[in-house]
């Protein structure tokens, strides 16, 4: 008996941010700099991000003001409480959004399901999203429930961890694991590198995953943990006045690229396996430098991140939800039964976490209705997100 992903379902906010029109947007801000000139636009052009998703319509130029926004272009700054008022009046509409996308896709009815899991960095509220999730798709009221809080972009491996313990524990379990980051509410005009990067990267959007033992879908085989001490100063998140604040120096991808081998070598060795023999990999795209740095580390193949790419092409970094938007990218490609997949992710620490899974079925099996792991189209749903593609 092991534990599997049965589905992967995925939900983003209706608004598109074009990469060039975000970029001009920061490039136009009063009072920059020369360096900062020059950085936002290199950063920008650089991140191989083409489009993103955020819940503030005001970050597309082409809309009216918003709280983020002024009537003359000029971005403001709100306070870290008026930052997390739109987290607690946004974030459960993406949660809840994900879940339901999740379920469906697994042909699970929801009120068999017996643990919630949910996952977010970027906001705080309590009663919180789980509980939305439960009112909203009916769930069981004694449903157990659990949170996943302040971790960072590898927030999703601690919580598929915790959802393989209760099947193991309980192989009748039906675990919900939601994870939903509202990372543009954290967005501010600045100078300092480190926020520039962070602004041309960051996305919102929330991914969900049913875990149930056995079953087609991903089968969950082991995890490892790695913690690279020497880079807990270079990648950093804390709550300051204005928003969440972001440390992500340029040494992070050369630190990954440096440990990679070692990171994923635990999943590795046992079964007598090299990177080659490993077709699909799962890496979270914090930036484009961390997947090029990972790839060349571990020598893989361009296919091998084909849908790491994708992601960041399309969504760009969603903090906790990427990898699981990787994984079901991944999956739509139709890999074969006993396809072997690793899963990366990094975060604070500095901390590499990754997965082994094993494609058990296909990837249309992995539905069980028959359609293909796609995204659905969301747009005229009860709650105010689209879907993610």
């Amino acid at each position: 008996m092991s534990a599997t992903i049965r589905a992967i379902g995925t939900a983003v906010p209706r608004t598109t941010l074009g990469q060039a029109s975000v970029r001009d947007l920061f490039a136009a801000q009063p009072g920059l700099g020369r360096l900062a000139s020059r950085l936002v636009p290199a950063a920008f052009n650089a991140s191989e991000v083409e489009h993103r998703h955020s819940v503030l319509p005001e970050l597309d130029s082409a809309a009216g003001p918003g709280v983020f926004r002024d009537a003359d272009g000029v971005l403001t700054s709100p306070s870290t409480g008026t930052r997390n008022d739109r987290f607690r009046e946004l974030a459960p509409p993406l949660f809840v959004g994900a879940a339901r996308d999740a379920l469906d896709r697994a042909g699970v009815d929801p009120a068999t399901v017996t643990h919630v899991v949910t996952v977010s960095c970027t906001g705080f509220t309590q009663p919180g999203p789980d509980l939305a999730i439960v009112e909203e798709l009916g769930l069981p009221r004694n449903v157990f429930r659990q949170h996943v809080g302040f971790m960072g972009c590898f927030a999703a491996f601690p919580a598929l961890r915790i959802a393989d313990a209760f099947v193991g524990a309980d192989p009748t379990a039906v675990v919900l694991v939601v994870c939903a980051e509202l990372c543009t509410l954290h967005v501010r005009n600045s100078e300092d590198p480190d926020q520039i990067v962070a602004n041309s990267v960051f996305g919102d959007g929330a991914a969900a995953a049913v875990v149930t033992a056995d079953g087609p879908g991903l089968r969950l085989d082991a995890f490892t943990t790695t913690v690279l001490p020497e880079g807990a100063s270079e990648m950093a998140w804390n709550i300051g006045d204005e928003g969440f604040e972001m440390v992500l120096s340029t040494q992070v991808p050369k630190l990954i690229g440096v440990h990679a081998a070692e990171a994923v070598a635990p999943l590795l060795e046992p079964r007598g396996w090299t990177p080659d023999d490993v077709p699909v990999w799962a890496v979270h795209p914090g930036g484009r430098a961390i997947l090029d740095r990972t790839q060349d580390a571990l020598h893989l193949p361009d296919s091998a991140l084909t849908a790491s790419r994708a992601v960041l092409r399309d969504h760009g970094n969603m903090s906790s939800a990427t990898v699981l938007f990787v994984l079901r990218e991944a999956l739509e490609a139709g890999p074969s039964d006993g396809t072997p997949v690793v899963a990366l992710a990094f975060g604070p620490g500095l901390t590499v976490e990754a997965a082994s899974l094993t494609v058990v079925g296909s990837a249309v099996a992995a539905t069980d209705a028959g359609g293909e792991l796609a995204v659905v189209d969301a747009a005229d749903a009860d709650v105010p997100v689209g879907a993610g593609a």
